[in-house]
């Protein structure tokens, strides 16, 4: 257990039953159809040229390595943040450790006692405002916790400050009728409360309101300051939302099991998010959203094995209307998860791997590299630049090249450190 060089163990288990009939990423109902390869999208184009184009604009200066396999969880690792010094990873059983995020760094690489919290339901996801962590979980709620990320002490468990909705939410809507939506055919509830999983978090630029996705069918905006939920979008998709991720100029984007991606924004003068735009293009549902470092393009992953590029709409100047430009293929099961960083694109799949992209200058993708070595498929990603001078990473020979470090979590129960270094001659033309 604890830090543990590469190869690696466990094997993974059967996922609990949801009692909801939509799609669930994470239950055996699912299994078969997000786990399992459906048919790719012919009719849109590839953005990865013939082999023989590849071979010319190779990048000549491109090593990767796995760091470090994190073997501390117990059962199917769901979600992974980076924050400071640490990694967080949250569980299907409930659990949340800290991990440093540079393994070289460890001041104590044999510790196996690195549960910082324990909750009521599997951690789905986990995003960062300051010294609050929020984390989404299978019992309908969203817990927030008081962190320190950069303590040296990985062995002082956190305190849960609230779960949303709070208390006095819950009490201020509960004695007007108006504020209750029906979620059953037999059952009401305030329109506060998430009815399903809490599959997906994303917080506004300025952190001052998080926003979540659910089984549900909805999105919620709340206000981080005091936790308050200030707007709730009801029957956004017609299926489960699976993900969701906000640009810079206000658009949310969700994706969700039926297959659509839509955008929402605030309209000028307005206090509620309106639909902007439905993307239509996957076969299949969609798993994983990602945009660009610029926003101007967003990434999504499906149960189709294909990774769609979609480009803003240059015939649309109000913004939140994307394009398909082509599809990233190359995975051979679904794709379960994107992250971003710099100007690569990082894919994890059900096919146990993680695929590594870069654009090229006339818009066609490069695969630089596919990580292999997990057991099972990879459930979350997370990315950032390597800041360290490379001591410990093997022999790089152009230290005017940019080195990234990319963590994955699989359901292999596994966290994999990964560290990739393209070299200052490994631009593509």
């Amino acid at each position: 257990m604890g830090l543990l060089p590469c190869p690696f163990p466990c094997t993974t288990e059967k996922e609990s039953q949801s009692h909801s009939n939509s799609l669930r990423l994470s239950e055996s109902s699912a299994s078969a159809s997000s786990l399992s390869s459906q048919i790719s999208l012919p009719s849109v184009p590839s953005l990865i040229p013939p082999s023989s184009q590849q071979h010319d604009h190779q990048i000549s200066v491109v090593y990767h390595q796995c760091l470090a396999t994190l073997g501390g969880h117990s059962s199917y690792v769901f979600s992974l943040t980076l924050a400071g010094n640490l990694l967080y990873s949250g569980s299907s059983n409930s659990e949340m450790r800290a991990w440093r995020r540079d393994p070289s760094n460890s001041v104590h690489p044999d510790s196996t006692d690195k549960i910082v919290a324990t909750s009521i339901g599997a951690f789905k996801s986990l995003v960062i405002v300051g010294d609050r962590l929020f984390s989404a979980h299978q019992d309908c709620k969203i817990r927030v916790w008081k962190i320190n990320n950069n303590n040296d002490d990985m062995h002082q468990k956190y305190n849960c400050i609230a779960t949303l909705p709070t208390l006095n939410d819950r009490f201020l809507r509960f004695f007007s009728g108006k504020n209750y939506v029906q979620v059953r055919r037999h059952k009401k509830c305030t329109w506060v409360h998430h009815v399903d999983t809490v599959t997906a978090l994303a917080i506004s630029r300025d952190g001052s309101l998080l926003f979540s996705a659910s089984w549900d069918r909805t999105f919620k905006v709340w206000r981080t300051s005091d936790f308050r939920c200030l707007e709730s979008v009801s029957n956004a998709h017609d299926d489960a939302i699976n993900a969701m991720i906000l640009s810079n100029d206000g658009f949310v984007y969700t994706g969700s099991a039926d297959k659509k991606i839509k955008s929402w924004n605030k309209q000028a003068g307005k206090k509620k998010y309106s639909l902007v735009a439905t993307m239509e293009r996957h076969n299949s549902a969609v798993n994983a959203l990602a945009l660009s470092t610029d926003g101007s393009v967003l990434y999504s992953g499906a149960c189709d094995r294909s990774i769609l590029v979609w480009e803003k709409d240059a015939n649309n100047s109000g913004g939140g209307h994307m394009v398909v430009a082509g599809a990233l293929r190359g995975h051979t099961k679904a794709i379960l998860c994107l992250a971003v960083v710099s100007d690569l694109v990082c894919s994890g799949s059900a096919d146990k791997t993680v695929r590594i992209w870069r654009r090229g200058v006339e818009k066609n993708y490069y695969c630089l590299a596919v990580f292999e070595g997990h057991r099972g498929p990879v459930k979350c990603l997370t990315a950032a630049i390597d800041q360290s001078d490379n001591n410990g990473r093997g022999s790089v020979p152009d230290s005017a090249g940019t080195s990234y470090l990319v963590y994955s979590g699989s359901l292999d129960c596994d966290i994999r450190i990964w560290h990739i270094y393209l070299g200052s001659n490994s631009s593509i033309s």
